[in-house]
């Protein structure tokens, strides 16, 4: 097995997960890692994918239940509201999400909306990637998040 190279960052959470940056110097540019290392076989969180709709909502949707904001801002906001409520009932933090997908429907939003992600993870930057899709799951939506979080061992 080749040796491995000491991680950039250690979650304050969670030390089986280890940020991985190979050009360190650079850190400052990127919203995200290029890598994520989960060591000694963690249980791993799946989270399914959250727009600005309730996490809980009926189905077939009803569009009472749907009615999103326009700004870029707070559809992400409430969308890491319904992922922080998963993350607090399995007593997790940010800083045990390892990996974010994000769902956008316009590439323009991404600035808004990395500003918003950086105001839930601080300085931790997960792996992550940006999908620009053509229409999500109600009228209005225009970000979705799903996530993976890793679980201290203990």
């Amino acid at each position: 097995m080749p040796a491995r190279t000491p991680p950039h960052q250690v979650s304050p959470s969670n030390p089986d997960v280890q940020e991985i940056q190979t050009l360190p110097e650079r850190r400052i540019d990127m919203p995200y890692a290029p890598a994520m290392r989960v060591t000694g076989g963690a249980d791993l969180l799946f989270i399914s994918g959250a727009t600005p709709s309730p996490l809980y909502h009926r189905h077939p949707h009803e569009l009472d239940e749907h009615d999103h904001p326009n700004d870029i801002g707070e559809q992400t906001r409430r969308a890491l509201g319904a992922i922080k409520s998963i993350l607090d009932h399995e007593g997790l933090v940010w800083t045990d999400v390892v990996k974010v997908t994000k769902y956008v429907t316009d590439m323009r939003d991404m600035d808004g909306m990395v500003m918003v992600l950086r105001q839930a993870f601080g300085d931790w930057t997960p792996a992550s990637t940006t999908v620009c899709v053509n229409q999500l799951s109600t009228p209005g939506a225009r970000i979705e998040l799903d996530m993976i979080a890793a679980y201290p061992r203990g």
